[in-house]
Formats: structure tokens, C-alpha cells, sequence
């Protein structure tokens, strides 16, 4: 043993000193080439920094913790002045190499090789810190409302199963940690993403033989909510507000067609335009569409549907008698009794025009058939005839008088098909209007209560009523 009358700041470097002395780094801490090194892992999660879907990326702040046991480094705390840790530089010592297997920028390593705590019975610990940048394959169904399930897998890059024994850390309690620990003082929560599931499990891989690196991982699982009020706020809201404006183009008048198309055609582009923007975000695939997806592809058509009419509702309110003929069906549905009503009119107003000025030339109430006052009882054609016999120049006024009457009646009939027309027009308008708001609301409500209701499940593991948390 070392005598107690040494110098104090040369306690610990000799303790150094002849702890490694004649010591290997390469070679495993075991006692016979069959015994197996047992590796404790622990996952300390302090930030989720960001996942980019484009990418399929999760980046975390980690500490990832290894304990392992070293019994060439053990010591006699009461030889060596009471000294019960040390620490000593990563690179002088065994590693079990742990990385992370499934990173994406090809940094299989720790960012900062901290010091290795040596305990005076030989216990190894080791705390680096690391930034990873892992896989994560996203499930875009119900962007923005979606949940991920995120994993972290660690194994030894160099050693098998029947060298290094990877396990995961056990507690001061004496119970399995199986979860990513979470320290509340130094975690920083992400404003995108809340952390639902946690779990952390071993797995070993049987389709492989305990002699390969692939046959046991350690997996450290975060199963991720989405947020959606940034959505909401910035793309749902205003595309759902500017897609509601195309309704109101059945507001403008039947003949304005050209109006109506400026609005449609306008809230397309806005609506392309909102399209693109989540065509940035969500990864290139073609194994399903995003929620956020189908409800633009879903107003984009009714907005195309709805151009459509607007179209269709033109075409019949610009029509006339010299272009189409209406049909007696549609005319008699157009009309109705209105018109008949009207024509009776007007025929009662020319006998009015036409016949009581011709009584009142007749002062002495003689009837031009010469029957007296009783000769207005007879037939319109024996008046005629007699007026044309009596007085020829009255007959040549009510020749034009009934000449004008035909043509005013003949410009009444196509002045009344065209406002049939125009009538029609306004009945697919207002039929059109109400199968639009329907459609737009059933459409637009059923598609996102359909991600409101996709919530993270309540295990994290299918099958099973494990939730692998602190109690």
C-alpha cells in the first residue's frame, strides 16, 4: 500500500499510475474469453429540437448514460487515501463502442467525449452528451393532426451478444428504467410537438444469430402529438375562409357570368397556391395523401364544380327565341300563370283602346249594321265589315292599330321568352347555391373531424397495457 505521508495533489495520480499499469484498453474487462460484459444503457432526453417531415429527420438533444463494470480498475479505497472515484479521459480506458444505429448524417458518435468515472470497485460510467439526427418514418395521413412514433436504436458497433450483454440501466430502487428519462429542470419543451409515449425496451432480432452485431438493440421510443394551432391559424383557417368566398359568387346576378368566373378562377389559384405550400412540408410519397391534402383537392373541385355551373347558368340566361327554342314544358314551368294573366290583360286593354272610340264616333248610338244600340251584341267580323262599308278611313286606323297591337304582342312574347330564360338561370342559381353550401360544409367538417378524432393510442406498443412510465 501507498503510505498516508504523501504529498495530497499526488494521491490521485498515483492511484492513476498504478491502476493502469500494465492495463489493456483493448481487451474486454472479463475474466474468462466466454464471460460476457453486461452494459447498462440509459437515455436522457433535454431537448426535441425539431422533426422534419421532408426529410423524415428527428433531431434530440440527448445524454445517453453506459455503466459497465471493469475489474481491472477496482481498488481498496482505504490504501489510496480514501479516494472512492476518479475520472479519467474516454481514450484510456475499454469502451463498449455503443452508436446509434439508425442516425442519417453518418455521425455514429457521441458529440463530446467526456471524462470516464472510475468507482473504487471497478464501476465504469460514462455520460456523454450528443446532438442525433435519426430516421423516423412519418405517417402522413392526418397532417396536421398526425402522431409519430419515433425510435432511437443503440447497439455495440464492434462487439456481439456473447461478448457485451446490452441491457437497459437500472434504477436506485433497484427497478428497470424503461423509458427515456426526462429531467423537468433541463428540458426544453417543443412548441410543435408533445411528447405522449416514451418507452424503452431490448429487442433481439431472431432472424439473426447471437454472433452477429444485428442480434440485440436497445430502443428508445417517442410517440409524438402533433400541435396543430399553427396550422390551423396559418394554412386550415384562411383556405377554408378564402374557399367559402367562391359560394357567394351565386350572389351576383344570373347574366354576370364573367364576374362569377373572375371569382372561381381567383380562389383556385389561391387554393393551388396553399397546395404548394404542403407539398413542401409533408415527404415526396405516394403511400397515402395528408388530410390537409384531400380537403384542398376537396375544395378545389367544388370550386371547379361550382365554375362549372356558373358556365351552364350563363349559357341559359344569354338564350333568346333567335337562338334556342324553349320547349312548352319549360315555358309553362317558367311562366306559369303570371304570363297567362298578363296576355289576358292586354287583349282586354286593346278592345278598350280600339272599341270605345269607335262607340263615342257614333254619337247618335246607330250601329254601323243598322241595328241600333243591340248591334254591339253581333259578331266582331260583321262590325268590321260594316265599318269598312260606313266609313273606310276608320277602317284603315283600326288596320293599324291592329298592326301595331301584333307587334307589340309579338315583341311581349320575345321579351317574356328571354326573361324565362333569365328565369331559369336564377332557378339553377338558387338551387346550385344551397347544394354548394351543403356540400361545402358536410365536406369540409367531415374531413377534419376525421383527424380530430386520430389521437396518439393509449399504449404504446399494440397489444399491450404496458405504458413503460415512471409512476
Amino acid at each position: 500500500s501507498i503510505s498516508g505521508s504523501g504529498p495530497a495533489c499526488n494521491e490521485e495520480s498515483q492511484l492513476i499510475s498504478t491502476l493502469f499499469k500494465g492495463y489493456n484498453k483493448n481487451i474486454r474487462p472479463v475474466v474468462r474469453p466466454e464471460d460476457k460484459v453486461a452494459v447498462q444503457i440509459k437515455l436522457t432526453l433535454t431537448n426535441l429540437i425539431s422533426l422534419n417531415e421532408k426529410e423524415e429527420t428527428l433531431t434530440t438533444n440527448v445524454w445517453i448514460e453506459i455503466q459497465w463494470s471493469d475489474h481491472r480498475l477496482a481498488w481498496n479505497a482505504s490504501d489510496y487515501y480514501g479516494i472512492e472515484i476518479i475520472r479519467v479521459p474516454y481514450n484510456t480506458v475499454w469502451l463498449p463502442d455503443i452508436v446509434l444505429e439508425n442516425n442519417i448524417d453518418g455521425k455514429f458518435d457521441v458529440a463530446y467525449y467526456a471524462n470516464v468515472l472510475i468507482s473504487s470497485n471497478g464501476g465504469m460510467y460514462w455520460l456523454p452528451p450528443a446532438i442525433y439526427r435519426s430516421t423516423c418514418a412519418i405517417e402522413i395521413t392526418y397532417f396536421p393532426f398526425d402522431y409519430q412514433n419515433c425510435t432511437l436504436a443503440f447497439r455495440s458497433q464492434t462487439y456481439s451478444a456473447n461478448e457485451v450483454e446490452l441491457i437497459l440501466a437500472v434504477g436506485e430502487t433497484g427497478d428497470t428504467i424503461e423509458w427515456v428519462d426526462i429531467d423537468p429542470e433541463a428540458f426544453t419543451e417543443n412548441g410543435e410537438w408533445a411528447i405522449v409515449h416514451r418507452p424503452a425496451r431490448k429487442l433481439l432480432n431472431t432472424r439473426y444469430t447471437p454472433d452477429d452485431l444485428e442480434y440485440q438493440e436497445i430502443m428508445f421510443n417517442l410517440v409524438i402529438q402533433r400541435k396543430p394551432l399553427f396550422y390551423i391559424i396559418n394554412i386550415i383557417l384562411p383556405c377554408s375562409l378564402i374557399s367559402s368566398l367562391v359560394v357567394l359568387a351565386y350572389f351576383l346576378p344570373a347574366q354576370a357570368g364573367g364576374q362569377k368566373l373572375t371569382v372561381s378562377i381567383s380562389v383556385l389559384l389561391a387554393q393551388t397556391v396553399f397546395l404548394f405550400l404542403i407539398a413542401q412540408k409533408v415527404p415526396e410519397t405516394s403511400l397515402s395523401v395528408p388530410l390537409i391534402g384531400k380537403y384542398l383537392i376537396f375544395v378545389m373541385c367544388v370550386t371547379t364544380l361550382i365554375a362549372t355551373n356558373q358556365i351552364v347558368v350563363l349559357n341559359f340566361s344569354l338564350r333568346s327565341p333567335s337562338t334556342h327554342t324553349m320547349s312548352h314544358t319549360i315555358k309553362h314551368v317558367s311562366t306559369g300563370s303570371n304570363v297567362q294573366f298578363a296576355y289576358l290583360k292586354m287583349i282586354f286593354c286593346e278592345l278598350t283602346l280600339f272599341v270605345l272610340p269607335l262607340t263615342a264616333v257614333l254619337g247618335d248610338g246607330t250601329s254601323f249594321l243598322g241595328h241600333g244600340p243591340t248591334g254591339g251584341r253581333n259578331s266582331t267580323a260583321n262590325l268590321y265589315k260594316s265599318l269598312a262599308q260606313a266609313a273606310p278611313e276608320i277602317k284603315q286606323c283600326v288596320d293599324a292599330c291592329n298592326f301595331i297591337a301584333d307587334s307589340t304582342r309579338q315583341q311581349n312574347n320575345i321579351g317574356s321568352e328571354v326573361e324565362s330564360w333569365v328565369l331559369i338561370g336564377k332557378m339553377i342559381d338558387k338551387v346550385c347555391f344551397w347544394a354548394a353550401i351543403l356540400l361545402f360544409i358536410i365536406g369540409t367538417v367531415g374531413i377534419f373531424l376525421t383527424g380530430h378524432f386520430n389521437q396518439a393510442p393509449e399504449f404504446p406498443f399494440p397489444g399491450q397495457s404496458k405504458k413503460y412510465a415512471p409512476s
